[in-house]
């Protein structure tokens, strides 16, 4: 089975197998699973001596970021980037954590970005108890998440200085899947700051003053950056509206000098189509010159015509 394991006390932090992390005391266990849900099922009910109700929040299929009160500890699910493939559905991947006095076990599906900078901590001795632990995954998410959403904004901005009538296909696409994204990272952010608000709010003493003042500020930048992402969903479907305005007006355009060009050639019509029966009586249908009078008059018609629409200023629409 795919996971790791930490033993940290006041020599330190040691990584352990997963089959050995719960054998031993230690200040602070942490068990990370990366499996699939009969595994871990397994593992949770046989070695950790988990109740079936947190091993099934432990290894739901469909989840998102929430915070639950369960008997002596917490259950916390986030969210965050993944390097896996996903779901066309989902954007982030989840982490399930069950937390209380001095163990902690999460399980995900699929690798978390963040999960190296938290490992990384933990090596260092920064992580001393589930607290810190916590809102190191809280921290490391946000960190995490805010070059994409920064993107997303810079993508926009680009889009909102390159409008022009020219261009409109190719930047609608572009704001579409800024909208998309924004709206999908939209979905899991805002529950996510509520957990970990009401994480930092829960009674128990394996909490300590420090971890929540920690676990409120990830909370904080988890709402500005929720904020954010709304705010760059909002303007998305601003420029998705003057693109279709300026579609609209492309289209009008193009409609007008349509209908110019008709008005200039229904008069040449109707005066070649008259010369063109075969019947008697057609004034100077004899003469030699009737072919050049014909063009000549044509060609006055068209010339004036266009001079008409050209002084109306009818061309710009």
């Amino acid at each position: 089975m795919s996971g790791f394991g930490w033993r940290i006390d006041a020599r330190g932090a040691r990584a352990v197998p997963v089959a050995e992390a719960l054998a031993c005391e230690a200040d602070f266990v942490w068990v990370h699973l990366n499996t699939t849900a009969e595994h871990a099922q397994a593992w949770l009910r046989d070695a950790a001596k988990l109740e079936p109700f947190l091993i099934d929040a432990l290894t739901a299929a469909e989840t998102r970021p929430r915070c639950e009160k369960m008997t002596a500890g917490a259950f916390l699910n986030l969210r965050g980037r993944t390097d896996e493939e996903l779901d066309s559905s989902d954007v982030l991947a989840s982490i399930r954590i069950w937390a209380t006095r001095g163990r902690v076990i999460s399980v995900t599906r699929k690798h978390l970005v963040a999960m190296d900078a938290v490992v990384q901590e933990v090596r260092d001795f920064d992580v001393k108890d589930p607290g810190d632990l916590i809102a190191a995954f809280a921290a490391a998410i946000t960190e995490d998440l805010d070059p994409v959403v920064a993107d997303l904004g810079d993508t926009l901005d680009d889009c909102e200085q390159k409008l022009d009538m020219h261009r409109v296909f190719e930047l609608r696409r572009q704001v579409t899947r800024v909208r998309s994204e924004a709206i999908n990272y939209r979905r899991f952010l805002s529950p996510q700051r509520i957990a970990l608000e009401r994480l930092a709010s829960l009674p128990g003493d394996w909490l300590g003053d420090d971890d929540r003042a920690h676990l409120s500020a990830a909370a904080d930048r988890a709402a500005r950056m929720a904020e954010e992402v709304e705010a760059i969903r909002e303007r998305a479907s601003l420029v998705h509206e003057e693109l279709t305005d300026l579609r609209a007006e492309q289209l009008d355009q193009r409609s007008l000098l349509i209908a110019i060009a008709a008005m200039v050639f229904l008069p040449l019509t109707f005066l070649t189509g008259l010369y063109g029966m075969n019947v008697e009586g057609l004034w100077f249908a004899k003469e030699p010159w009737a072919f050049d009078a014909i063009v000549g008059l044509c060609a006055v018609i068209a010339i004036g015509t266009v001079g008409f629409f050209m002084a109306r200023h009818w061309w710009r629409g």
